[in-house]
C-alpha cells in the first residue's frame, strides 16, 4: 500500500456527496450487526449529502481528510459540546474514516486537526461519544480519551449503549512540535 499524504481542512460545499459516501460506507462497514441492518441499507446518498450540505452551513465545523492521490478519505464534524454537564466544552460529534483507508493514520490526523479546531474556537477540553461495541473505542483511548460516561441511545427505536471518551486538556500538533524541538 502506497504511504498517504493526508491534509485536513475544512469541508466545502462541493465535498457534500464525499462526505456521504465515506459516512455511509463508514456505517455500514461498522456496524454491521449492532445497529438494525433495515436502517444501514436505507441509508441514501441524496439524503447524507443534503445533510453534510446543512451541517457545513451550521455553528459547528466538519473537516476533510484528503489525499492528493485518493482525494476525501475521512471526516470529523465539531462545535460545542452538547451536554454541558458533563464538564467538557466542545465535542467531536463525527469521526469516519472510509474503510478502505483504515489504519492508515486518517483517523489520528483528523483527531489532531478537529482538536485544533476546537482550540481556535477558545474550547480547552472536548468529549466524543461512540457507540460501545464500535472498534473505534480502541482508538480514542489510544488518543488518549478517557472513558468519562455511558448512556442509551435509541436507533430506530433499539437500545443503543454509549461511551463518552473525554480529553480534559486538548494537544494540537503544534504544541506537541513544540514540546519535542
Amino acid at each position: 500500500m502506497d504511504d498517504l499524504a493526508l491534509s485536513v481542512r475544512l469541508a466545502r460545499p462541493s465535498d457534500a456527496a464525499d462526505l456521504a459516501r465515506i459516512y455511509i460506507e463508514s456505517w455500514q462497514d461498522t456496524y454491521a450487526g449492532l445497529i438494525p441492518h433495515n436502517l444501514l441499507g436505507s441509508m441514501s446518498l441524496k439524503n447524507h449529502t443534503a445533510r453534510w450540505q446543512t451541517a457545513m452551513r451550521g455553528p459547528g465545523a466538519v473537516l476533510v481528510a484528503e489525499d492528493p492521490h485518493h482525494g476525501a478519505v475521512g471526516l470529523a464534524s465539531l462545535g460545542a459540546a452538547r451536554d454541558g454537564a458533563l464538564g467538557f466544552d466542545g465535542e467531536i460529534y463525527t469521526l469516519y474514516v472510509d474503510p478502505a483507508f483504515l489504519g492508515r493514520g486518517t483517523g489520528r490526523v483528523l483527531m489532531a486537526g478537529a482538536f485544533e479546531r476546537l482550540k481556535d474556537r477558545r474550547c480547552r477540553s472536548c468529549i466524543v461519544w461512540s457507540h460501545a461495541r464500535n472498534n473505534a473505542c480502541f482508538f480514542y483511548e489510544a488518543m488518549g480519551g478517557r472513558r468519562v460516561a455511558e448512556r442509551i441511545t435509541r436507533t430506530m427505536g433499539e437500545a443503543t449503549p454509549e461511551i463518552a471518551f473525554g480529553w480534559k486538556r486538548l494537544v494540537t500538533r503544534k504544541q506537541d512540535r513544540a514540546v519535542r524541538s
